[in-house]
């Protein structure tokens, strides 16, 4: 059996990055801070999305620096080789499939929480 899951729950660290392609598809990009449990460490984690379609369409519009987001999606590791060395490089994403606005209301000017799947369920 294999299993592939990753829930986070953190602050987005910048504003989202949009990419529209020709063939209709939307890409989001954006990094989020997560504190672990019972750590003594200040320092969050910080972790790589890329988020697709109708789902990275809210993000783009809803998201913004220090936004509390919650995130359900799938860890893929990207290589390429870095043109200036030649090296091979490689670094952890996460794929999300959900992302949960959370916070107060204050904080989203008019929702405590709302989900939206890549699925286009809401």
């Amino acid at each position: 059996m294999s299993l592939n899951i990753v829930h986070l729950v953190g602050h987005a660290g910048s504003d989202p990055q949009v990419r529209y392609f020709e063939s209709g598809s939307v890409l989001c990009e954006l990094n989020i801070a997560v504190k672990r449990p019972m750590s003594r460490d200040d320092q969050p984690d910080w972790f790589n999305l890329k988020i697709w379609g109708k789902t990275a369409e809210i993000a783009a519009n809803y998201v913004r620096k220090g936004r509390l987001v919650g995130i359900q999606g799938t860890l893929i590791i990207e290589t390429w080789q870095d043109r200036a060395t030649g090296l091979n490089r490689s670094k952890p994403v996460i794929n999300v499939d959900r992302l949960d606005l959370l916070g107060s209301k204050r904080d989203n000017e008019g929702g405590s929480y709302q989900n939206y799947s890549s699925s286009g369920e809401f």
